[in-house]
């Protein structure tokens, strides 16, 4: 081995150590026991692997290059949901929950190897072109995706408005995969919608949460019961497809249609980790009755939302079970405007349920028309759109009969 060899191996076995001393110290100081620093064994182990890539592979590779893939490797492996994000990476987390982007319009996440659809986010490029929860991407731009560039996956659907870009998925019950050429457009972060299925019922649709979702949601609400010929009487509340978002906008919601109650908590390994949050007095529906419609495609904040209203005997659920991510992510800065999101707590619902990998079985199951496109009515921009939303969707006028039902209490499943 010759003297910069040497040099550098020392240097980041030192480096490492290093820091794995000054964690240590200070999560000594933090609770005031000791805790494990990073083995010498280790560390030695990761910096003898880099090197001999650094030296021995069979192009040359920057050793910030190097480094990052070793960190990126390291959180990618803990879960599906943890992250390393470079500054690019970082900037579109920030934009996707307060402002807009120019993409197809998809949440994704890594399930098994295989990079899947948990929803396409309502009148985007992805949701116009067909693509569905459930799908799973295997290429981009005939590039096949597996794990090694999950990460890539996200940032090649992204791009100027109007270039395209084609996906190839493998739907359940198609013999062959299915080639989508999507256009990529402006996606605009706007999360509600609503309109009236018939006088004095009213339909509120979240496609995701947002910083802007709760304070959408009051004027949303308010709109309803202007636009209302007499008293509210109910509202159907559709998280279908919902992939989750901003988790303080998910209790926010929740929060304003509870007068009491929890409407979550969750204990991780950090004091910041452990929370709960319960609701306070304030029904922006007055008691009007509620139907939440959720399927495969609602995940995170959007189960949070249906498990607070259901455990509390504010809403009856119906559709399909949920998606069942029922863990939190904190997205934490780091040098050089880089940061890593990472999975810190999980969180139960105010029975003290986990819905992580179950999801929530709704109180009464409606199975989705597979021939049917969710919700097609809402950005036809129809006359009638209560009606046009109505027509066609089984789930949603099954929902309105619940809300007219005179035994709508006493049908909830317990």
């Amino acid at each position: 081995m010759t003297l910069k060899q040497r040099s550098f191996w020392l240097l980041l076995v030192g480096m490492l150590f290093g820091l794995a001393i000054s964690i240590g110290s200070g999560v000594f100081a933090q609770k005031g026991q000791p805790e494990e620093t990073l083995p010498w064994d280790d560390a030695r182990l990761l910096a003898e692997v880099l090197e001999r890539v650094r030296q021995e592979y069979v192009e040359p590779v920057e050793d910030s290059v190097l480094i990052e893939s070793a960190v990126r490797g390291m959180v990618k492996d803990l879960d599906p949901h943890s992250q390393f994000l470079n500054s690019e990476e970082y900037d579109e987390v920030r934009i996707s929950t307060s402002g807009n982007y120019s993409g197809v319009g998809l949440e994704v996440h890594m399930d098994e190897g295989k990079v899947q659809v948990v929803a396409a986010i309502e009148g985007t490029p992805a949701e116009k072109a067909g693509l569905r929860s459930g799908d799973i991407i295997v290429a981009i731009d005939d590039i096949q995706l597996d794990e090694a560039n999950f990460d890539q996956a996200v940032n090649r659907m992204r791009g100027e408005p109007g270039s395209k870009v084609k996906l190839t998925v493998e739907r359940e019950n198609e013999a062959e995969p299915i080639n989508f050429l999507v256009t990529r457009n402006n996606v605009q972060v706007k999360s509600v919608r609503s309109e009236l299925l018939e006088d004095d019922y009213g339909y509120l649709r979240i496609t995701h949460f947002s910083e802007t979702t709760w304070k959408d949601t009051r004027k949303a609400v308010q709109k309803m019961r202007r636009s209302s010929p007499g008293q509210l009487q109910g509202v159907v509340l559709d998280l279908r497809n919902n992939p989750g978002g901003v988790l303080e906008a998910a209790v926010d919601v929740s929060d304003g249609f509870l007068d009491t109650g929890m409407i979550v908590s969750a204990i991780g390994r950090v004091p910041d980790a452990n929370f709960s949050h319960r609701a306070s007095k304030g029904d922006i529906l007055d008691g009007a009755k509620m139907v939440v419609l959720v399927n495969g495609g609602s995940a995170s904040s959007s189960e949070i939302v249906a498990g607070a209203l259901r455990d509390n005997d504010r809403a009856m659920i119906a559709g399909e079970q949920t998606f069942g991510k029922g863990s939190v992510q904190t997205v934490m800065p780091l040098s050089d405007g880089r940061a890593i999101k990472l999975t810190t707590s999980r969180y139960y619902t105010p029975s003290g349920i986990s819905i992580h990998g179950e999801g929530i079985v709704p109180d009464v199951l409606i199975q989705e028309d597979p021939t049917r496109d969710l919700l097609s009515g809402i950005t036809a921009h129809q006359t009638d759109e209560g009606a046009a939303l109505l027509q066609g969707d089984t789930q949603l006028r099954k929902a309105l009969e619940l809300l007219k039902d005179g035994r709508f209490l006493q049908s909830r499943v317990d």
